[in-house]
């Protein structure tokens, strides 16, 4: 009844009391003791005192707003004197969900700043776009699968180097002064009449205009065209030493040099401990006693070593790294000029981990008029070095994986495998790898058989958003490979690459090279020894653990239904690709059976291929053109009954002139000799 009693008093024992006030007894509640440390001894009966406890604790809060403050304490000290266990237990689950939610907040607000500059809706995953939830959900399902954050992958972020975005980096530069109205400063192009003899004959001897070059300071400025992030880095102050190794052969004068003018003037002086000049058997005169001469005033820094017979790039890189003193080996080509604050971004990962290798941003310098340029169109897309089956090096989006693992987009990122002229390795780790195989000749497959060596015996390859350096990517090879020119060293070097490192994936290459398959790639035995001293791991962990989007690009191939040299019945002429650009024509010339162009290869997908090359027909025409991306199929079948060669119900037909070369898809005539084709495997040593 209301009003007519102030408390009700639940006796449970003698030595406790549970009460239950309205409003009009506050002044009784401050007095009142609420626990002397004893419970009820019935534990239904405790059940029911907590019910009637609570339902009118709530209905008193209904009412909250016409307690006195001292009242609303009492009232909050009661409620959690009877707070139950099994409240206890739903209050810490609501704490853990909150902080939960929390997280995940956290974690995708984390994401999606690092996506800034990505496409607002999602990033590019291979060929696929990949919304930020499924970035998410892959991260969290990459951690159990050993891709972001494992520990069995080397090159997490290193605590050592910090961002700050308020305090430019311990390492850069102060602003250089340029030289206004000289040539090519700044990166700016030299345009010059390309029919000068000059010109002509430059290009011919070096395959880039060193008469340009020529005209060029050896210490001219280039543009820094690293992210704006790379400023605000700091390294650690003890970084390792290195020693910049430059093999070169035949080289012009100013592009080697300004190599070097580059290294000396944008590197830290204390972190060079030598540049180490490898000449691999020069006979040009100005690469002989005026080299010499003129490295003098470099008092050492700078040092040359010369090879007594032609060795090749692989084993020139090798000597020089042999000859280093310095903690750290970084490989130049002899063409090149490294960018602002290069060396640190490079050396501090190696720091971290010995077992690491690191490679910069290629930037391009300009055969012609000697421009620098950024490659990728902006410092800030990033793209990780592949390979498809031919072991052609390729590139492709960072996946979701290496984009979730990094907080900036200016930090390093894991990398199957590299271009293979431009990189930083610790100079014990390469020397226990074994340098380079040293039964790789010349040039060609090296950067595989150092890639797959160091990711399988337990280190990693870095690629570093903030290290740059400008390269000349020439017109062609302006020299041979010696006594071994005309010899297939490229491919001896492939399979000895596939026979030591890829195990069951060598079927791939066969498939993708199938006139390799009958050569040999020497005594390998060495290297497989070397693979199990290092207990090395399988390719099929390499595949799946590193360069798991390599088959995104470029599924497994198929089995070839037929390959060789695909013979006119008619004309006795073989299908060729003849060398053209893509989209390229293809037409049909005389069988030489030496493979090459007229190498085709027809898959049991319906697939027909040259080299990397797809084939496809297009208004009544063979054209050759980039293979999409993740496919592996075509519409061509072969008939070995009728012998022609099948799209869509009509044949491919020679032209019935002799002297034509062109080629036609035509209504099938089983009778027509015009359309049929006789394959023959071509084997060339």
């Amino acid at each position: 009844m209301p009003g007519s009693q102030s408390a009700a008093v639940l006796t449970g024992n003698s030595n406790s009391s549970y009460f239950i006030m309205d409003g009009s007894d506050s002044q009784n509640a401050d007095m009142m003791d609420f626990d002397d440390g004893s419970g009820p001894a019935d534990p239904r009966l405790e059940k029911q005192q907590q019910q009637l406890l609570h339902a009118d604790f709530y209905n008193d809060f209904d009412d909250w707003s016409a307690m006195s403050i001292k009242r609303r304490w009492f009232q909050l000290l009661r409620f959690f004197r009877h707070w139950s266990s099994l409240s206890s237990l739903l209050a810490v689950c609501f704490l853990l969900l909150v902080f939960a939610l929390s997280y995940k907040l956290n974690q995708s607000q984390e994401v999606i700043r690092n996506r800034e500059k990505y496409d607002s809706k999602g990033v590019l995953d291979g060929n696929r776009r990949v919304d930020t939830k499924e970035i998410l959900r892959i991260g969290r399902k990459s951690k159990n699968q050993h891709f972001g954050g494992d520990v069995e992958l080397p090159g997490d972020p290193d605590p050592n180097t910090i961002f700050k975005l308020d305090e430019i980096g311990n390492f850069e530069p102060k602003e250089t002064q340029l030289q206004p109205g000289d040539y090519g400063e700044m990166g700016e192009p030299v345009l010059i009449d390309k029919t000068l003899t000059e010109v002509k004959e430059a290009m011919r001897e070096y395959g880039f205009n060193t008469y340009v070059s020529d005209m060029i300071s050896l210490n001219r400025s280039i543009p820094d065209v690293r992210m704006d992030e790379c400023k605000y880095w700091h390294y650690p102050e003890d970084l390792p030493t290195a020693s910049i190794v430059i093999a070169f052969h035949n080289e012009g004068w100013t592009p080697l040099l300004r190599t070097v003018h580059s290294v000396l003037l944008r590197s830290p002086p204390h972190l060079i401990k030598e540049i180490i000049m490898v000449d691999d058997f020069s006979d040009k005169e100005h690469l002989k006693d005026r080299l010499d001469v003129y490295l003098k005033q470099f008092d050492g820094k700078v040092k040359l070593v010369r090879n007594s017979e032609r060795e090749g790039l692989i084993r020139t890189r090798s000597i020089g790294a042999k000859e280093a003193v310095g903690d750290v080996v970084i490989f130049l080509d002899a063409h090149c000029e490294v960018n602002v604050n290069w060396l640190p971004p490079l050396l501090a990962p190696i720091r971290q981990n010995r077992k690491v290798m690191t490679v910069p941003v290629i930037d391009g310098i300009d055969k012609n008029d000697w421009s620098y340029r950024i490659v990728y169109g902006s410092a800030d897309k990033h793209y990780r070095g592949i390979f498809e089956w031919g072991l052609l090096y390729k590139e492709t989006e960072l996946s979701s994986q290496e984009l979730l693992r990094r907080k900036h987009n200016s930090e390093p990122f894991r990398s199957p495998t590299h271009a293979g002229g431009l990189f930083a390795i610790n100079k014990k780790w390469f020397e226990e790898l074994g340098y380079y195989d040293p039964g790789l000749q010349i040039w060609g497959g090296e950067q595989y058989e150092l890639s797959f060596k160091i990711w399988q015996c337990g280190g990693g390859i870095l690629f570093v958003p903030c290290s740059h350096v400008g390269h000349v990517y020439r017109s062609h090879m302006p020299y041979g490979f010696g006594k071994l020119s005309g010899k297939p060293v490229i491919s001896t070097n492939m399979l000895r690459v596939i026979k030591t490192w890829m195990d069951e994936y060598d079927k791939y290459y066969y498939i993708r090279e199938p006139s390799a398959r009958h050569r040999l790639p020497g005594n390998i035995s060495s290297q497989l020894k070397l693979r199990k001293s290092l207990k090395c791991k399988s390719f099929k962990w390499y595949m799946e653990k590193v360069a798991y989007d390599v088959v995104v690009s470029y599924p497994f191939p198929p089995e070839n239904h037929v390959w060789g040299e695909a013979k006119n019945h008619a004309t006795g002429k073989c299908i060729d690709t003849m060398g053209r650009p893509v989209p390229g024509i293809v037409g049909a010339t005389p069988c030489h059976g030496y493979g090459g162009n007229q190498l085709i290869r027809l898959n049991r997908k319906g697939q027909l291929a040259q080299g990397e090359w797809c084939i496809t027909a297009v208004h009544g025409n063979l054209i050759t053109n980039h293979c999409i991306k993740g496919t592996v199929d075509g519409p061509f079948t072969y008939n070995e009954e009728s012998e022609q060669i099948i799209i869509r119900n009509l044949c491919l037909t020679a032209a019935k002139s002799i002297s034509s070369s062109v080629l036609s898809m035509e209504k099938c005539d089983s009778e027509n000799q015009w359309q049929k084709w006789k394959w023959r495997e071509i084997y060339i040593d």
